[in-house]
């Protein structure tokens, strides 16, 4: 048998373009290949469950192998095979209604995932690498010839009796001079390890020394031979594709390992496992976040059918999910996609919506069982939950029944015990919730102390997202105000409509506030007389809650915006009921005012973790004089 032909794709240039258009994404072809492999033994056991093939099955890996000296790389199968008829139906004949439509479209394509997608050209990938490529085949069909078939990159090929002499095929590749890493034993070892390391037929690549017993030395102990295995290299069945009944907590925690070796054991983990509307399995890893919020995306792998797709899925897992780590399968994301696929497919909006759905069930299941363990891995797994509810409004009505707010006493509550543990003491005179809180508890000491005289609570929101969780809350909560705990003295945090009164006169205070004016110097610093309570503070350095979110939430943006480059400005609120004041008041001259006006402003800095350099030297000195 010989034949010879043109390969129908009606033009003379697609090679080029295949080797030119494909070439950033080349090592896909091994994948493209091992792939078929695969479907082609699938296919073949399929046929003999169903009776439909009645040989031996026999060994049915894949194996990948390389020869140096003759440039080739073999990527042959025991699968179905094809007769002459077959190669010619499905290599000859690529699915291409013409060669104007397909360089129109291929002008479009961003990667080679998008260009093979589009066009069918698993198989074709190959010549991304090789001058000339092989097949040897034999069909399972009962009295099928061995066909072998060849093309040299150009759109001739030639057919003509082969020499296989069992079911399968043989694909050979002719590595081209550009290519000669995939020559490489490291290097074709790691392309297998990306996309095959999960696939469901064994992959043997190459061959690996093991020892195994030789009988007896002259002493009597046992002796050891060296002997070649089989190096398979993937893992046929992995924890995603079996039943989350037959599988144990030291199963997800193996396979955590074998993902991602060096990190710490997850906190836990979500078995995905639907087939209605769509196909899905998968494992999601809650890994310990802590507040080292960097998003780190690669970390969620995705598959189809076990053939490993890509690891960038923000488009089918939500972006708050981005945290999480492990793998996802679904046999309706097909195995070449592009990134317009994944944004418009109505499969991918479907699994995005059920793993939100799976992952916040998850948790107040979590929540239910134990409080108690939740409330201790709340540190851990707070960031993530924030950060969902911040960004997924339906994650966001699911998770205010589980979200906790701790305190600076270390207790834990749900949004709606904290409302009712609050309510009482911390309403203020227009019927607002007034939610305090501390972002540094350490610093904040003196204003939290303040708060805590008054029996009022105080919330410790210190994670990177908590500004702009903070933000949700006082939208999300009817009539409440979140107010951190230093935004101003407690008495206006929290205004009552018994406040103290006023112990000085319109004229004191004018004096008191022109004191304390010339004694500070400083512009950006606001004086106000306040009336507080006299077991308060001399003097207050508060900056308004409103000047000081925006300033955070700008420097979280990492740029110069329009309020980055806003002053800071200070509100200094000196305590008119408080004895010093009046000692001010009575002191022999200026100079005797300014020393206890700057020395009570130096405390409020001081207390802010404020004063440093000159100043703080200064304030030691004059403290030293005053003693």
């Amino acid at each position: 048998m010989q034949e010879k032909g043109t390969i129908s794709i009606h033009t003379e240039n697609i090679f080029p373009i295949i080797k030119k258009f494909l070439y950033s994404d080349h090592e896909i072809f091994l994948r493209e290949l091992v792939s078929n492999a695969v479907d082609a033994s699938q296919k073949i056991k399929r046929l003999s469950s169903l009776g439909q093939y009645k040989g031996e099955l026999g060994n049915l890996q894949v194996e990948v192998s390389f020869d140096e000296k003759k440039k080739t790389l073999t990527v042959s199968d025991r699968g179905l095979g094809m007769t002459a008829d077959e190669i010619k139906k499905y290599i000859n004949q690529i699915a291409f209604s013409g060669a104007t439509e397909f360089v129109e479209k291929f002008k479009d394509a961003k990667d080679a995932n998008e260009l093979i997608g589009k066009f069918g050209l698993g198989f074709y990938s190959a010549f991304m690498v090789a001058d000339k490529v092989e097949i040897q085949t034999l069909s399972y069909q009962e009295g099928a010839e061995p066909a072998r078939w060849i093309c040299d990159g150009s759109t001739e090929f030639e057919i003509t009796t082969g020499n296989r002499k069992d079911r399968g095929t043989e694909i050979i590749l002719h590595i081209n001079k550009d290519s000669k890493e995939f020559l490489n034993k490291n290097k074709l070892q790691e392309i297998l390890d990306k996309y095959c390391r999960f696939l469901p037929i064994s992959i043997k690549f190459g061959t690996k020394t093991e020892s195994e017993p030789d009988g007896e030395d002259a002493e009597g102990k046992p002796k050891y031979k060296s002997v070649e295995v089989d190096n398979i290299i993937n893992n046929t069945n992995p924890i995603w594709a079996k039943a989350p009944a037959d599988l144990k907590d030291e199963d997800y925690l193996a396979f955590y390992k074998e993902l991602y070796p060096f990190s710490e054991d997850p906190l836990f983990w979500i078995h995905l496992n639907v087939d209605y509307p769509f196909n899905l399995t998968g494992v999601l890893y809650f890994p310990k976040i802590k507040n080292d919020f960097e998003l780190k995306p690669n970390k969620i792998k995705l598959f189809s059918r076990q053939v490993f797709i890509t690891d960038e899925v923000k488009d089918i897992v939500p972006e708050f999910l981005m945290l999480l780590h492990g793998v996802i399968d679904s046999p309706d994301i097909p195995l070449n996609v592009s990134r317009s696929f994944l944004q418009a497919d109505s499969n991918v909006k479907k699994i995005n919506t059920y793993i939100t759905k799976k992952v916040a069930d998850k948790l107040a299941e979590l929540f239910k069982k134990d409080r108690k363990v939740f409330e201790e891995k709340w540190q851990d797994i707070g960031l993530f939950v924030k950060y969902g509810m911040i960004s997924e409004e339906k994650f966001y009505d699911k998770a205010k029944d589980f979200a906790l707010l701790s305190n600076t006493k270390n207790e834990y509550f749900t949004l709606d015990q904290y409302k009712e543990k609050i309510k009482p003491l911390q309403t203020d005179k227009d019927s607002t919730l007034v939610y305090l809180y501390t972002t540094d508890a350490a610093k904040q000491d003196t204003y939290i102390q303040s708060a805590n005289n008054k029996v009022y609570d105080v919330l410790v929101m210190n994670s990177p997202i908590d500004n702009h969780f903070i933000s949700q809350l006082e939208q999300k909560l009817e009539k409440t105000a979140l107010k951190r705990v230093d935004s101003d003295v407690i008495d206006k945090l929290i205004q009552k409509n018994d406040t103290p009164k006023h112990a000085l006169t319109e004229e004191q205070s004018t004096k008191v506030k022109a004191v304390f004016e010339k004694a500070i110097n400083k512009p950006n610093m606001n004086v106000e007389i306040e009336s507080l309570n006299p077991d308060e503070l001399p003097v207050h350095v508060t900056m308004d809650e409103f000047m000081r979110r925006t300033k955070d939430m700008s420097q979280m943006g990492g740029g110069m915006s329009f309020y980055g480059m806003m002053p800071e400005n200070y509100k200094v609120a000196v305590n008119g009921n408080h004895p010093l004041i009046n000692r001010i008041l009575q002191a022999e001259n200026e100079e005797e005012q300014g020393q206890l006006a700057k020395q009570a402003f130096d405390l409020a800095l001081l207390s802010q973790g404020m004063l440093t350099g000159s100043d703080l030297t200064e304030f030691v000195k004059r403290s030293v004089q005053l003693i």
